[in-house]
């Protein structure tokens, strides 16, 4: 029981912690683009429209992520006991792999990409790091409670 209370006290804020950065990340994009119109957007216009962002497509989005990783750090967990890689590597691969393949499955069941950042190799491979940084603090936040040899 305590291994799995410790587990979701990692998991939980890990969801969040790619999403924070996904979201942030596909904001950045969006007005990148915006940017290279021609049109000045001043910080605060970033920082408001990043918050607008992570509110409005929590619904949505942090939803699909928590999804993926729920699919995706599982097998990591097993693939960290039958391998002697890293675990920090093996959960960072599967929060990458989890956010990329969540893009290229949406994109291919729905035909329109969900985050406009991703219809560039760029925005997508942003949308990998974010993952892969969310399967990083996973790994960090589960070791205070449990240390593994890693």
């Amino acid at each position: 029981m305590n291994a799995m209370v410790n587990t979701l006290k990692a998991f939980f804020p890990a969801v969040i912690f790619a999403y924070v950065l996904a979201s942030g990340l596909a904001t950045q994009f969006n007005l990148a683009a915006i940017a290279a119109l021609g049109m000045e957007v001043p910080l605060a216009d970033r920082a408001w429209a990043t918050f607008h962002d992570m509110v409005g497509m929590s619904s949505s989005y942090l939803i699909l992520l928590l999804i993926a990783y729920t699919l995706s750090l599982p097998v990591a967990g097993w693939l960290s006991r039958k391998l002697s890689a890293s675990r920090f590597l093996i959960f960072a691969l599967a929060g990458f792999v989890a956010l990329v393949a969540l893009h290229l499955l949406m994109k291919a069941a729905l035909g329109v990409s969900g985050i406009a950042a991703t219809r560039t190799v760029l925005g997508l491979l942003s949308q990998g790091l974010a993952g892969a940084l969310g399967g990083l603090a996973y790994v960090w936040l589960r070791n205070l409670d449990e240390p593994e040899p890693l």
